[in-house]
């Protein structure tokens, strides 16, 4: 078998850390500066270098091996303290003696009206069943259903109209 011609590179990680301290500016370097400053100092690079590129930037920068100010990548000072993250601290939690009975944690959502009562499904005093609608007054009378003629119920809503033949006579006579 014959040796590849192609050089090692080494790892991506690397090449980027070299890259940018061979750079030396303070306020780093783009992706395209750390991309041409590699290619100068290896020469042949892989078909996929953009994206093996992109995706290690995008790895050590999640990590905290780079810092991303104003689009440009920095290698973050070790003296300098670690950045807080966003919204206020946590509170520091007092150490839980050992042997003592955890409470349940508090339910989630609004807490209940310290006032009100809580709603049961029990039937009405007399029995029945609760028709719709808010429900009379007490004392007030209940009119009695609207009985037609013919001794039917009346529907609810408006009564449908009646179409009545009208007479044989001409219109505009």
């Amino acid at each position: 078998m014959a040796p590849d011609s192609t050089p090692v590179l080494p790892q991506y990680p690397e090449l980027i850390l070299a890259a940018l301290e061979a750079i030396g500016s303070k306020k780093g370097a783009n992706k395209s500066k750390i991309s041409r400053k590699i290619q100068l100092t290896y020469g042949t690079l892989p078909a996929a270098h953009a994206t093996l590129l992109s995706h290690h930037l995008n790895r050590m920068k999640a990590t905290g091996q780079l810092n991303f100010v104003q689009n440009n990548y920095v290698i973050p000072d070790p003296d300098a303290p670690p950045k807080r993250g966003r919204g206020r601290p946590a509170k520091p939690k007092k150490p839980v003696p050992e042997g003592a009975v955890k409470s349940p944690p508090r339910p989630r959502g609004r807490p209940a009206n310290p006032g009100s009562k809580p709603k049961a499904a029990t039937p009405t005093v007399s029995g029945e069943k609760r028709g719709r609608g808010r429900p009379p007054k007490p004392g007030k009378k209940v009119a009695a259903p609207v009985l037609l003629p013919s001794g039917e119920r009346r529907g609810r809503g408006r009564p449908p109209k009646v179409n009545t033949p009208v007479s044989a006579a001409p219109v505009g006579a």
